[in-house]
């Protein structure tokens, strides 16, 4: 079983292409940058994707969507 689940990160955004998306800028964030680290204490997760997901469903990432 995977962690997070899909259906649990899904209740946080409004798209699985927007999941991709944070997530995706999230991981490339912590790999850069590794004075700042995850926002999560001890991530399960040991690769940077995942860290970034858990971070999705722990409502300590937040994205605001530019209208056109």
């Amino acid at each position: 079983m995977l962690y997070p689940s899909i259906d649990s990160l899904m209740e946080k955004l409004d798209s699985k292409y927007t999941l991709v998306t944070v997530s995706a800028k999230r991981a490339r964030e912590i790999r850069e940058d590794h004075d700042r680290g995850p926002l999560v204490d001890r991530p399960k997760s040991k690769k940077y994707v995942g860290v970034a997901l858990e971070e999705i469903l722990h409502n300590q990432l937040e994205y605001k969507r530019i209208e056109k």
